[in-house]
């Protein structure tokens, strides 16, 4: 489920400058971001592992998402 909100938020951000400051304004390193922005079409592929470490579970809490396990 929290891949599946990763993507959609890629999919909001649209393009990859936006998706690139918005990466960095979490936390995310610039080597780390810039793949993600670089290929930002591919919003489920860069909703795995790419995003894990910037968009966590306690981002997800903050969203008020329920966990299910």
């Amino acid at each position: 489920v929290r891949h599946r909100v990763r993507a959609i938020q890629l999919k909001q951000w649209r393009r990859g400058p936006t998706i690139y400051r918005a990466l960095l304004a979490l936390g995310a390193k610039p080597e780390g971001a810039l793949p993600v922005a670089a290929n930002s079409r591919r919003w489920w592929r860069n909703s795995g592992m790419a995003l894990n470490g910037v968009l966590t579970l306690a981002w997800t809490d903050k969203l008020g998402l329920p966990r299910l396990a």
